[in-house]
């Protein structure tokens, strides 16, 4: 039998109940059960640990998982999608547009145009690569009741789109506490692997505000970083497997030691930090603007960007 027909019920310990069981958690393929861990794999199919690693590691000989040279890796990355933020010179910045396979960060003080270009990628995300677009669907994990999805109409036929069928090409959801957020990231599986569902956009906005409501003082700062790790490792590794972006908006605070410069900070500490693969720091302009800053981006160098909210999206600055 070759790799390539392999499946998960081909693997030792692995029968049609412990397949099933493997299915429902989100285990229904080699590459979900070569990168899980014992403890998981025990959890959900109620096996021992020996059994359990013996699963993952026949997972693991069944898969090429070896390093890759650097023109594989290149080769590798033309599969990369780039969603247009609306502003020439704002997917300049980017270089070319909120990338699939990786988490993009924005921050803000409220009125930045966090969730306005939530809206605007909503929309885009729909659109044909040439255009900017994915050719797919945006799920949108609304946490702050900030969803309007009368918002997305007029930015549709701004964009030449039908705003009826531009509302049915996408799928809001309301999390109401951090479980529930975490839940329903993990719950886009489905709709990708039951609905058979085009996604290529996550919007998670914002990804701290139950966090920092259900986690006060530094009693419980330990549980909540690696609650938050957890839920950012999840949508990471969904981005990775179906080559989605994942679009997060996250608050600030200010810092009061700051004497000089922008005391502004986004909140969730090393932990969103070092997950989010682009991170943008977004703030009010002159005369209405607003001006997006490059915080963090492999390969890219730093860089600002001027761009208007307007009724029918976002523009760049006349």
């Amino acid at each position: 039998m070759s790799k390539k027909e392999i499946k998960v019920t081909d693997l030792p310990g692995v029968g049609a109940a412990t397949a099933e069981k493997l299915a429902e958690a989100g285990f229904d393929s080699l590459m979900a059960l070569a990168i899980a861990t014992p403890a998981k794999v025990v959890e959900i199919a109620g096996v021992g640990e020996a059994p359990a690693r013996k699963i993952i590691n026949a997972a693991r000989n069944s898969l090429d998982m070896g390093f890759e040279s650097g023109l594989d890796l290149l080769d590798k990355r033309k599969s990369v999608v780039k969603i247009s933020t609306g502003s020439s010179n704002f997917d300049e910045m980017l270089g070319g547009g909120i990338e699939s396979g990786a988490i993009t960060e924005c921050y803000g003080a409220y009125g930045s145009g966090k969730t306005s270009l939530a809206h605007q990628l909503a929309v885009n995300v729909q659109l044909p690569r040439e255009q900017g677009g994915a050719e797919g669907v945006a799920v949108w994990i609304d946490t702050e009741g900030t969803l309007r999805p009368e918002y997305l109409k007029p930015i549709a036929t701004e964009k030449g789109m039908d705003p009826d069928e531009a509302l049915k090409n996408f799928r809001g959801v309301r999390a109401f506490n951090s479980d529930h957020q975490m839940l329903l990231a993990e719950k886009v599986e489905d709709l990708i692997k039951k609905d058979g569902l085009p996604i290529k956009l996550i919007i998670v906005d914002s990804l701290m505000g139950h966090f920092r409501s259900e986690f006060a003082g530094r009693g419980t700062l330990a549980d909540r970083q690696q609650k938050l790790n957890k839920h950012l490792h999840a949508l990471l590794k969904i981005a990775t497997q179906y080559n989605i972006a994942i679009y997060i908006t996250n608050q600030v605070m200010s810092k009061p030691d700051t004497f000089f410069g922008d005391p502004t900070e986004p909140i969730g500490g090393h932990v969103v930090a070092h997950t989010s693969t682009v991170r943008v720091y977004l703030r009010r302009g002159k005369k209405g603007t607003r001006v997006a800053k490059l915080v963090d981006a492999p390969a890219l160098p730093d860089g600002e960007a001027a761009f208007m909210i307007t009724s029918g999206g976002i523009k760049d600055v006349a």
